[in-house]
């Protein structure tokens, strides 16, 4: 009877983790923070591609409004922008699509205004220098060809953005102007 009466019970686990439990978790949230920080603090690799993808989407919108307008829109690259005028001089600037462009810190410092269709390349890339333009039908032609002319002279353009290890590339096809 007295076997009975005296019966071994457990203490009552109390909720939360052990030691041990929260020493791998921490070790694996040290592991997991190692190989994203640097993601985080070099951005070049998304500076790059966004800049691209901009310059392709300023490049369209260039030679729609040259066809919608009616007019001549030069293209101007000077390695610092990307900029959309209706001259050569860039006197006569285009409005950019939606009333603003990116206003980044670099769009600001290229081309100081955000009226006006212009990207600036952000910090650590280099883009090329070009100036071309479309005519009212939408065809690129060179910077020293006449405009109003009928024979153009622009040959495909490749352009290149670096300093990310790679290399982002941006095309304008001669005849039809496609930019890929």
């Amino acid at each position: 009877m007295g076997l009975a009466l005296r019966r071994r019970t457990r203490p009552a686990r109390s909720d939360g983790f052990t030691l041990v439990e929260l020493v791998v978790i921490i070790v694996v949230i040290g592991i997991l923070g190692a190989m994203a920080a640097p993601r985080f603090f070099q951005s070049q690799g998304f500076d790059a591609v966004a800049y691209t993808d901009q310059m392709r989407a300023l490049l369209r919108y260039g030679q729609k409004i040259a066809i919608a307008q009616g007019r001549n829109v030069f293209v101007r690259l000077s390695g610092g922008s990307t900029a959309l005028c209706y001259d050569a001089a860039c006197a006569v600037r285009v409005a950019p699509a939606g009333g603003s462009n990116s206003a980044t810190k670099a769009t600001l410092a290229s081309c100081g205004t955000t009226a006006w269709a212009c990207e600036g390349v952000p910090n650590g890339l280099a883009a090329p220098s070009a100036t071309f333009f479309f005519d009212p039908a939408g065809q690129p032609f060179a910077a020293n060809d006449p405009p109003g002319g009928l024979n153009s002279t622009f040959a495909p353009l490749t352009l290149a953005i670096t300093g990310d290890g790679s290399t982002h590339n941006v095309t304008v096809t001669p005849v039809t102007g496609y930019v890929y």
